[in-house]
């Protein structure tokens, strides 16, 4: 390094934005933009989608950025507008693979499982925004889901296929859009997950089924049923059970990377039964080959790793080059 700020600039090209936001101002006093910046970077991959438009000044974070930020934002109230990732789960999966892609470089791997956890619990919700219209929103429910003869969050019903807590997160997300502020972020907390799985069950693997999904169109259905069996299926993969050796499961190790693309590659072969988890075979030059096109397929629509902390990282090299420029504050 010639320089400090040199060093500045590689730590935002390595996205460590923990540090640079730490450092900065020991180097450049005057450049009060970096640190904010550098805070926004940290919550998009720490997935603190909570935040991701929350708390940021407009003259610190171009809108550009938070614009995109926004789209994977989670809604902390059942009116607050825009609904972000409850409209679509698309951006938010791009910033999911790309916080798997930098993880995975970064060999901070229990990060990383815990990032593909989450897309695992989510991704039957990717598969119904097609029919849906939307990615899940409790405000936005179907009627259908509450037609005469269904079991949809009925608890006690025996007939139903769910778990307990299946049942209980179905039967509170019909009325969740109700309650203040705190029950909706406690449900989404707590249960929204469980949600996802629910409905996958409904549609995929229920013995029984009720009249709860017959407003999906007839033609539809079983696209969606194909879509929403892989996406249980990846979510007991080898790959994904490998979360209870992190610390982010219930143990104290962390994957070596051999050990993740070991996991992957039978994975692979567990997904590779049918036109939907065949997809996970591709070679797309994801770092877990062919992820980006198994999510894809999933969803029904292309879904490509973003480039939003990428974009967020070049904003902080530029705004260092300035301060090298000048000589002083940005």
């Amino acid at each position: 390094m010639e320089s400090p700020l040199d060093l500045l600039t590689e730590l935002a090209r390595r996205y460590a934005f923990a540090d640079l936001g730490a450092l900065a101002p020991m180097v450049v006093p005057e450049a009060v933009l970096i640190p904010a910046l550098c805070e926004f970077g940290q919550r998009l991959l720490t997935l603190d989608a909570e935040d991701f438009a929350t708390e940021v000044d407009a003259k610190t974070v171009p809108s550009a950025l938070r614009r995109r930020a926004r789209d994977c934002h989670m809604p902390q109230t059942a009116r607050e507008q825009p609904r972000g990732a409850l409209t679509s789960l698309r951006p938010a999966y791009g910033l999911l693979l790309e916080v798997i892609q930098i993880r995975w470089e970064r060999r901070e791997l229990s990060s990383m499982m815990a990032a593909v956890h989450i897309a695992a619990e989510y991704l039957p919700l990717l598969a119904f925004e097609p029919v849906l219209g939307h990615a899940g929103d409790p405000a936005r429910w179907p009627e259908g889901l509450r037609a005469e003869g269904s079991r949809f969050g009925v608890i006690g019903d025996r007939e139903c296929d769910h778990t307990k807590p299946e049942k209980s997160a179905a039967e509170r997300t019909l009325r969740v859009a109700l309650e203040p502020p705190e029950g909706w972020r406690a449900y989404f907390d707590r249960q929204h997950s469980q949600l996802s799985g629910a409905m996958a069950t409904c549609v995929a693997k229920c013995r029984r089924p009720c009249t709860a999904m017959d407003w999906i169109a007839a033609d539809a259905r079983d696209d969606l049923a194909l879509r929403c069996k892989v996406a249980l299926t990846f979510a007991d993969t080898p790959l994904v059970r490998l979360r209870h050796a992190a610390p982010v499961g219930h143990g104290f190790g962390v994957p070596s990377p051999e050990e993740v693309l070991d996991a992957w590659t039978r994975s692979r072969s567990h997904l590779d039964k049918n036109d939907v988890g065949r997809q996970s075979c591709r070679d797309d030059g994801f770092p877990l080959p062919g992820l980006p096109s198994l999510f894809s397929a999933i969803a029904g629509s292309p879904i490509s790793p973003a480039t939003l902390l990428a974009d967020v990282a070049a904003h902080l090299v530029a705004l260092i080059g300035k301060a090298a420029m000048r000589g002083a504050g940005v």
